[in-house]
């Protein structure tokens, strides 16, 4: 099937010609997408005793160069997270005095892998990469143009997976080859601890006061290694942006709403996900105790329970979580679980973002989501002919009896929108993004910049729509990576060089302007000026406001 070259907007039936339409700007990008040279039977690896060494402050590291770009793979920026260490803030790791080889992405965080492939279409698109899995954990990589006095911005990458999967490479679209050289900036990824291990408040139980947020900690301690290291390698430690998806996403929200991380960052984008409170205090202090109670252990023997297995007390973790599932409903949390909690000393306690003298007042940010996180016919065509009147019966489940009046809704706000595209507009909506939005806009001292990428790739019949996830690899300028998520060739890459340069903009100066796409005007809760990217990017006035007022 071949894809529209419409806007996205156009083809559901929204005029722009009211909504306060930018239209694309005349002025070239403030610097022109840089592209490797064609090798041809030029060497382009290099690797050796002398070639890609760097000072840390743990001891030298010896990389690689790969298409001009020193890569840096697998440095410790904390010791084993495991034993004594397991639910404790995260420690410095042991200096060492032989050059260390960093030449491969560390260990995963401790995740349950069983049956992570058994989806032959997700491993496809998300082309998933894992390698071993442990409690020694702490380690990011580093991309960077050269090893130099330049002080380049930098960037560092918060992978998805909610709090409980993933890693810093866990997809093609996460390196940062192309975005380093591209906007010579320095990129960063890293892993950190997940789910139980890294977020089980266990403060009630006899442990550690920050347990339930050390996962977090672990983020911060590698932000304070890059605050300290990124210099040897050509970074500037005083231009951080942070930017993560999905779960990654609700990361760089949190950590814009922990004391610790005051001044190890100063600029932020959020895709796809956000989160505007931690977990509630009572609920994870209640669950830490369950936690004891389905070990068989008692309070204040935390000590026993870091000697148990990874895989076990993941188990165990998951059936007490399962155990409070009446008690996370009472609280009107929708998950429970395992994620950072609002224990008031090491995150915030309250609302994100209420206070407009909160350092994360002062940090200029980007939250973009995606038309379709959700597509219901991804994989099962038959839904592509559903009808209105089905539609409401599928999301009946989570919107009750006001099923019929959202899809009306949405229907109304999007004209032609076929009845699948109206059903996954509805379960993608951006309420969430929204919310963060004029939460972060209300501190009124930083810009805020919010966008909705519409881009649809020529895949699986057309079903694939902008989905989940598919915007990373356009923001890091890896389409061309990334080819299953995007189909590869000019197109994406063209909608790619507008987003990357305008991202590195951002890293720069703290606006996205003058990377080729059209004016982008800071959000305002009065106006909603929403950056739509799809192939014709447009700036236009919160297109789908009429649509989410029934969403309330």
């Amino acid at each position: 099937m071949k894809a529209s070259r419409r806007n996205f907007l156009h083809s559901m039936g929204v005029g722009v010609a009211g909504l306060g339409v930018t239209h694309e700007s005349a002025a070239t990008a403030a610097f022109p997408p840089k592209k490797s040279k064609p090798a041809g039977d030029d060497q382009i690896l290099f690797v050796g005793d002398n070639i890609a060494i760097a000072d840390t402050q743990y001891g030298k590291v010896r990389g690689f160069i790969l298409r001009g770009i020193h890569q840096f793979l697998g440095i410790p920026y904390g010791a084993d997270t495991s034993g004594n260490n397991r639910f404790m803030p995260p420690q410095k790791p042991t200096a060492w005095t032989d050059v260390r080889p960093t030449l491969w992405w560390g260990n995963s965080a401790p995740q349950i892998m069983e049956k992570r492939y058994a989806n032959v279409y997700a491993s496809f698109v998300d082309h998933w990469n894992y390698d071993d899995v442990s409690e020694d954990c702490l380690k990011i990589n580093v991309w960077t143009p050269a090893l130099d006095s330049q002080k380049r911005p930098v960037v560092v990458w918060l992978h998805g997976g909610g709090f409980t999967n993933g890693n810093g490479i866990e997809q093609d679209g996460y390196h940062g080859e192309n975005l380093a050289r591209l906007g010579n900036v320095v990129f960063c990824s890293l892993n950190h601890r997940l789910g139980p291990l890294g977020y089980t408040h266990l403060k009630a139980a006899g442990g550690h006061e920050a347990s339930g947020n050390v996962g977090n900690l672990d983020m911060i301690a590698a932000l304070e290694w890059v605050k300290n290291n990124i210099a040897n390698f050509g970074g500037d430690p005083n231009n951080v942006t942070i930017i993560g998806q999905s779960g990654g996403g609700a990361k760089v929200t949190t950590l814009m709403n922990m004391p610790s991380a005051k001044g190890l960052f100063h600029k932020a984008v959020a895709l796809s996900g956000s989160s505007l409170a931690g977990t509630n205090k009572e609920y994870a202090e209640k669950l830490g105790l369950k936690v004891m109670e389905e070990a068989g252990l008692k309070p204040g023997e935390v000590d026993k329970l870091q000697q148990i297995p990874w895989r076990q007390y993941i188990d165990i973790a998951n059936r007490a979580a399962e155990k409070m599932a009446d008690e996370a409903r009472r609280l009107n949390m929708p998950r429970g679980g395992y994620s950072p909690v609002a224990d008031g000393v090491s995150m915030d306690g309250g609302a994100f973002f209420s206070d407009p003298n909160h350092f994360s007042a002062d940090i200029p940010m980007i939250i973009c989501s995606t038309f379709h996180e959700q597509s219901p016919s991804r994989t099962d065509a038959s839904l592509e002919s559903i009808s209105l009147a089905e539609v409401k019966e599928k999301i009946k489940p989570r919107f009750g009896e006001k099923s019929g009046e959202v899809v009306e809704a949405y229907a109304k706000n999007f004209p032609k929108a076929r009845p699948i595209e109206i059903w996954a507009l509805i379960v993608s909506n951006r309420k969430n993004a929204i919310a963060t939005a004029n939460a972060k806009a209300a501190q009124q001292k930083a810009p805020v910049y919010l966008a909705w990428f519409g881009w649809q790739p020529p895949l699986f019949d057309g079903r694939m729509r902008a989905f989940h996830c598919d915007d990373i690899c356009f923001w890091f300028y890896n389409t061309d990576l990334m080819l299953t998520h995007t189909g590869g060739g000019k197109r994406p890459r063209a909608l790619s060089e507008k987003m990357a340069a305008s991202f590195v903009n951002f890293m720069k100066t703290g606006t996205p302007n003058g990377g080729g796409l059209p004016t982008w005007k800071p959000y305002t809760s009065q106006n909603g000026e929403t950056m739509v990217l799809d192939d014709a990017p447009v700036l236009v006035n919160d297109p789908d406001r009429e649509a989410r007022k029934a969403l309330v």
